[in-house]
């Protein structure tokens, strides 16, 4: 019976990782290049509101 050859298992693994990093890396490049490029217009995140809202009063300095 021959012996198993691990050294080529682990090669043939390695090889696969290799190639799945790859495909990840080109398919977010693929995003990447999807995405318009900046029109301009400022993204604002819900919850930040550049300008504080008019019924709100101004935070107090330590009183």
């Amino acid at each position: 019976m021959a012996t198993p050859n691990y050294g080529y298992e682990k090669r043939q693994r390695e090889l696969a990782k290799k190639q799945k990093k790859q495909e990840k890396e080109r398919s977010k490049e693929q995003r990447k290049s999807d995405v318009p490029e900046h029109s301009g217009a400022t993204y604002v995140a819900p919850g930040n509101d550049p300008a504080p809202a008019a019924d709100v009063p101004p935070p107090s300095a330590g009183n």
